[in-house]
């Protein structure tokens, strides 16, 4: 399974417009913590395949998006319902934690 890849361009059409909740992973390559989060993120969107989609968003090349959202450190996990964040999840985190929050909302 892998990931949604959201850019400035598309961000309002996959994540905002989306009918499932869309988890989007603010992420960069040169983070560490982001990196430790990938495998989970691929669990993540396995055990919820269907039910919600999981996106991945390069702050590098998406300033804009990162900004709006007042991303300030990363890794930063958003849940987005309807067009509208109802989770946020900031750092380094379990799978436990994030299935937590997603399933508060679904």
């Amino acid at each position: 399974m892998s990931h949604l890849e959201v850019t400035q361009d598309n961000f309002d059409s996959q994540v905002l417009k989306s009918d499932l909740p869309v988890l989007v992973d603010f992420w960069a390559p040169w983070c560490g913590p982001c990196k430790a989060l990938g495998p989970v993120m691929d669990k993540v969107a396995e055990e919820y395949e269907g039910k919600i989609i999981v996106a991945k968003l390069n702050v590098d090349d998406a300033p804009v998006v990162a900004s709006q959202y007042s991303i300030m450190s990363i890794p930063s996990l958003l849940l987005f319902v309807k067009g509208k964040v109802v989770a946020q999840i900031v750092g380094l985190t379990t799978k436990d934690k994030i299935k937590e929050k997603i399933d508060s909302f679904i």
